[in-house]
């Protein structure tokens, strides 16, 4: 099987959005032979501190007011989580074992999070979805695993979360037209256009 590969973190929306957009698009198209290879890029690495509970809430109610209306109904901000790295390992940890379950559970990660308001640092939670795929719990390789994705990451130039790669070919958040107003408000529109290109290079390959 091809692979598109993903840098992103677990608890950043907007990578949520644009990993559903490309989910709900190759299923319309017929090509889940292509995966979605997940990697990490721990922006509490990254920015060298966690994210914002607060800011990110404030994405969220914008993407969902704005492009993603059907996403994050059951986010609840009083369980957002103080680390994703956890989540990332136990990512990694399914990957390891299987490249389906990999990225099962990594869109599961998110959805337990956005949708069901789960906070995913917790080790309860993070052993009922590992149980729920058949992985196994995370160890040290795996959190290795992560920082290993962020310097290869730094590498080959990822400019956030999520950063999409295919062949010769990257986009960054490829779904998504984000600016802002001369205010400063958040403006956030789909980007259908880049979206298609991206794929369709994708696909043929």
């Amino acid at each position: 099987m091809s692979a598109i590969e993903v840098y992103a973190d677990v608890w950043c929306p907007f990578a949520y959005v644009g990993l559903q957009y490309v989910v709900e698009r190759r299923s319309a198209l017929g090509r889940e032979d292509v995966l979605l290879d997940i990697r990490a890029w721990p922006l509490e690495l990254v920015n060298g501190a966690p994210l914002d509970a607060d800011a990110t809430a404030s994405h969220v109610r914008e993407l969902r007011s704005q492009v993603a209306p059907q996403l994050f109904r059951g986010f609840d901000l009083s369980h957002f989580p103080r680390t994703s790295l956890p989540a990332l390992a136990y990512a990694h940890a399914a990957y390891r074992q299987d490249p389906k379950k990999g990225e099962a559970m990594s869109l599961a990660l998110r959805e337990a999070l956005f949708e069901e308001g789960l906070d995913i640092s917790q080790p309860d939670v993070l052993s009922d979805l590992a149980q729920s795929f058949d992985v196994g719990p995370s160890g040290a390789a795996d959190a290795e695993g992560v920082r290993r994705d962020w310097a290869d990451g730094v590498r080959r130039g990822v400019r956030g979360s999520p950063h999409f790669y295919c062949g010769d070919v990257d986009a960054f958040c490829p779904s998504l037209d984000i600016s802002r107003s001369k205010d400063g408000q958040l403006m956030v529109k789909r980007d259908t256009a880049v979206l298609e290109g991206f794929l369709a290079n994708c696909f043929a390959s």
